[in-house]
């Protein structure tokens, strides 16, 4: 109960007129960054920090969580509308929700997207409240062999569950861990795959990669087929979700809430494992898997949830622990300490009226964010009504204009368009491009808690397995590849029975 009473003092506080409005100007800000390409919610962070050391630290970080939450969610509407995510929390949100867009469902796309980042922003920011202590503890616990195993299961899951072969899939995921290794080595600083570059010695950045992937190589697609396909208008569907819809879409907003929260308030975590995470499980859960790679509803709202529950997350780890498990509240840390306070353990006791006065802000962001973008859904659809041939440049123009602003580089537009060929390439070939975007964020990761790991232990391999933590984890990514095999054992087992045999003979 006392949890209660400091929430409740900190939304008197939070509930303020002005406090309200900084609320209000972070939600706008962050979605609009969000649907921008490029401009992500850390850069928008780091750009406003100077203009506000004349605010309040309250009302400051009230905007923050608001450009925070603001941008989990607004990166979704391009992903959706135009295959190009705008954060790399929203890539898996472009494979089922553009297709959906496509098919005239954009609306509903659109719809589960806001209800379910009001949902599980909601149950995150609750669980904030009650469970903020005991999920740091956890985190503090887990190892750089429990972090590996997490990461290799991302792997995995999503490479056994994409597209039609599984050779294709891990080539995918190879294509994405070779580019993850382009830059320094972080352990001996020596160069890799640079090919004597100096621009690429920092790596390519994921978002540069998502666009390229996504957005580049579906515009060349599209130009390439452009005599095949008919360029007529699409109908943006029905404006909002049906009964059907509302029946598919809750389970996968809880699921996605259940695995975003705990990976958001991991150090290590982040959004892009749960949502990857989410599609897998959704797209092993579904009752209509002929849908996935179609348009299923499940693939936006499993993945949107994930995303906007991780947020939550976060701001757990960096209130509790004074870690900063995003880019975003890794910004958020440094405008702490430009005010003078230390986040950690001891932020609640110190700083009780602004660590409240926050997490209340989480609850009203949320509520401004479905009040702001519900209605906009239909409008928003009626992007799609856009003749091909001026939407898809558009999206070229805005793809070039993001890439840009993330380095002020011409050879990140060099590496768009190699990268666009590639995502052309990928799609002539039938490779799916998630398999590559994990790679490419999860590959440096994985990496970096390996080789903690192996120097931990003296190079002994027997530190991956030394928790049963790890032991589940393998047990279970070990069931997952051999599956198939178990699968056809068991059927060849039971051809042999006098049943089956039987059934041979009427045949």
């Amino acid at each position: 109960m006392d949890a209660l009473t400091q929430l409740a003092a900190g939304f008197a506080t939070a509930l303020t007129p002005m406090n309200l409005l900084y609320a209000a100007i972070g939600v706008v800000l962050g979605t609009a960054v969000g649907v921008l390409p490029g401009l992500g919610t850390s850069m928008t962070v780091a750009l406003l920090l100077p203009l506000t050391y004349a605010l309040e630290p309250t009302s400051a970080f009230i905007m923050f969580a608001g450009i925070f939450y603001g941008g989990a969610y607004g990166g979704s509407t391009t992903s959706i509308l135009l295959n190009t995510p705008g954060e790399s929390s929203t890539v898996v949100t472009a494979i089922e929700g553009h297709l959906m867009a496509k098919s005239g469902k954009a609306a509903q796309a659109l719809a589960t997207a806001a209800i379910g980042s009001f949902i599980a922003g909601t149950l995150g920011s609750t669980l904030l409240v009650f469970l903020a202590t005991p999920i740091a503890r956890l985190a503090v616990e887990l190892g750089a062999p429990e972090y590996f195993a997490i990461m290799v299961l991302a792997f995995v899951a999503v490479t056994a569950t994409l597209g039609g072969s599984r050779v294709r899939g891990f080539a995918s995921l190879g294509l994405g861990l070779a580019i993850g290794l382009i830059g320094l080595d972080p352990q001996t600083g020596q160069q890799r795959l640079t090919f004597g570059i100096p621009q690429l010695i920092d790596g390519i950045d994921i978002v540069l990669v998502a666009v390229a992937v996504f957005a580049v190589g579906e515009a060349l697609w599209i130009g390439a087929h452009r005599h095949r396909a008919q360029d007529r208008l699409v109908a943006p569907g029905r404006p909002w979700m049906s009964r059907d819809d509302w029946k598919r879409s809750w389970k996968p907003w809880l699921r996605g809430t259940a695995l975003g929260y705990p990976f958001g308030a991991l150090p290590a975590g982040g959004a892009e494992i749960p949502t990857i995470l989410s599609y897998a499980t959704e797209k092993r859960l579904t009752k209509r898997p002929e849908e996935f790679g179609h348009g299923a509803i499940e693939g936006v709202a499993g993945p949107e949830a994930a995303n906007n529950a991780s947020a939550a997350g976060s701001m757990t780890s960096l209130l509790t622990l004074g870690l900063p498990a995003s880019a975003t509240t890794a910004v958020m840390l440094a405008a702490f300490t430009t005010y003078g306070i230390q986040p950690g353990p001891q932020l609640m006791t110190h700083e009780p009226e602004l660590v409240w006065a926050l997490i209340a802000s989480l609850f009203i962001g949320n509520t401004l964010l479905l009040v702001i973008n519900l209605p906009l859904a239909p409008v928003w659809a009626k992007l799609l009504r856009i003749p091909r041939p001026y939407l898809y440049s558009g999206i070229l123009f805005f793809a070039v204009l993001g890439t840009y602003s993330l380095n002020a580089q011409p050879m990140d537009l060099v590496m768009l368009v190699i990268l666009g060929v590639l995502g052309f390439a990928m799609r002539r070939y039938d490779l799916p491009v998630l398999p590559l975007i994990v790679g490419v964020v999860l590959g440096p990761r994985a990496e970096m808690q390996l080789r903690r790991a192996l120097q931990l232990s003296d190079g002994s391999l027997t530190v991956l397995t030394s928790s049963t933590l790890t032991l589940i984890i393998y047990a279970a990514l070990a069931l997952v590849l051999l599956w198939p095999l178990i699968r056809v054992t068991h059927r060849r087992l039971a051809a042999r029975r006098p049943d089956g045999a039987t059934d041979t003979s009427h045949r």
